[in-house]
């Protein structure tokens, strides 16, 4: 078993500790101190505190892969949303005749539960099967206390395969988003080579020098096309909260919802260089709420 599996067995294996206490053990874990819950400054800190105090029950749904593609287009509109190809409660229930020789099957409550199908011919389904069904398992809350997945109802869904025909792979554009207002995003990349770059911009795309758990891409990394529009989007989805990650792909011009994403990392990354922390941190207005108890 890997050092990540490891972990993550035993983050859940101390699911019986309130929220609070959880948050303090793995935030001094990663930053050699305590999360200051009652007055936070920095970016993680905050995450933490919206964690324990911004229960939005309309989170639930905009955390769920599944129903928050409804959500979403009753905003922006279906022309924005992944084809669905099919959602079921068991892995077993999948009728693979069905579906198309390149799909993505996810989970729907989760980050982990992914399977891309290139050729429906080499798909090894015992393989896909194994991997889906312990994701399937697990509450994804117990992992960072991130509270509006606790009680998703796990399933599966199967989505369009896509791909840029130009960078040959699918790349994520994810926008920093304070009350409506996108400050900064990063891209994704190389994906598909195993090996995940972060690479971090203003809304100028002027690169900025940050990094986060990935390395830099070594490679030039292009302004996509639907850029201004990524933006535009992006504002309408985040209005009216406090943070939110807004993420899109692109593909062949073509502008995609992505997810939205309330704690970034779940508020446990550092950045390097540190300053960014107390930056990002600046950005988020924490609403006027008690801070929570378990």
């Amino acid at each position: 078993m890997n050092k990540k599996k490891i972990l993550k067995k035993l983050k859940y294996s101390l699911r019986i500790l309130p929220d609070s206490l959880y948050i303090q053990i793995y935030y001094f874990i990663r930053f050699k101190r305590l999360c200051n819950l009652e007055n936070p400054t920095t970016y993680n800190e905050k995450l933490q505190w919206l964690k324990l105090n911004d229960k939005n029950p309309e989170y639930m749904k905009m955390v769920d892969k599944y129903e928050v593609k409804e959500y979403v287009s009753k905003i922006i509109g279906d022309d924005y949303i992944i084809p669905t190809l099919g959602v079921w409660d068991k892995f077993d229930d999948i009728d693979f005749d069905k579906l198309p020789n390149q799909f993505v099957l996810k989970c729907t409550h989760d980050s982990e539960g992914l399977v891309i199908v290139k050729d429906k011919n080499e798909l090894d389904i015992e393989s896909a099967r194994e991997k889906i069904n312990i994701a399937l398992k697990y509450n994804f809350y117990y992992i960072g206390r991130e509270w509006p997945y606790k009680n998703i109802k796990p399933r599966i869904i199967a989505e369009e395969y896509m791909e840029d025909s130009v960078y040959g792979e699918l790349r994520d554009y994810k926008f920093f988003c304070f009350n409506g207002e996108p400050k900064a995003m990063f891209i994704a990349s190389e994906r598909s080579q195993g090996n995940v770059k972060f690479d971090y911009f203003d809304l100028s795309f002027n690169n900025l020098n940050i990094i986060q758990h990935y390395p830099n891409s070594e490679k030039s990394i292009e302004k996509p096309v639907q850029f201004e529009k990524m933006i535009e989007l992006s504002k309408i989805l985040s209005k009216d909260m406090p943070h939110v990650r807004v993420d899109f792909y692109e593909v062949n011009g073509k502008l995609y919802f992505g997810e939205l994403t309330f704690y970034h990392f779940s508020g446990f990354m550092p950045f390097q260089p540190s300053k960014w922390d107390k930056i990002f941190g600046d950005w988020i207005e924490l609403p006027n709420l008690s801070i929570g108890v378990d």
